[in-house]
């Protein structure tokens, strides 16, 4: 080979050299921006995901609220409940001892009764 024989191989070897690197790079290029596109793909569908959990965290929020609501209203029931049942208990006792006394009162007649019938003296 001559030597403009070589410095024409060598110009076209590195041509190619140089296409073959600019096709690699170019594809490199492609792929890499394909894989951070799925990339941003999956991110996104996990932000939507954690939107859909935020959400129903919110109307789980909203329940409980709802529920302590109810558990205060039947506080409030069972408390009305409590002094009504105080209410009647203090009434029973007065009625008792109202009975009580009129059994005290009853025996001390039946006592006298007994004496009289009886013909005991004191």
């Amino acid at each position: 080979m001559t030597e403009a024989q070589t410095w024409v191989f060598l110009g076209t070897f590195a041509t190619f050299a140089f296409a073959a690197i600019g096709l690699v790079s170019a594809n490199f290029t492609r792929v890499l921006r394909a894989e951070i596109g799925g990339v941003h793909a999956r991110i996104d569908s996990v932000h939507s995901e954690i939107g859909s959990v935020r959400s129903e965290i919110g109307s789980v929020r909203g329940e409980i609220g709802s529920v302590r609501g109810e558990i205060g209203g039947v506080r409030k029931e069972i408390d009305g409940v409590r002094k009504e049942i105080d209410g009647l208990r203090s009434e029973m006792n007065a009625r008792f001892d109202v009975v009580n006394m009129r059994i005290d009162h009853l025996d001390g007649d039946v006592s006298a009764l007994t004496r009289r019938v009886m013909g005991e003296h004191d």
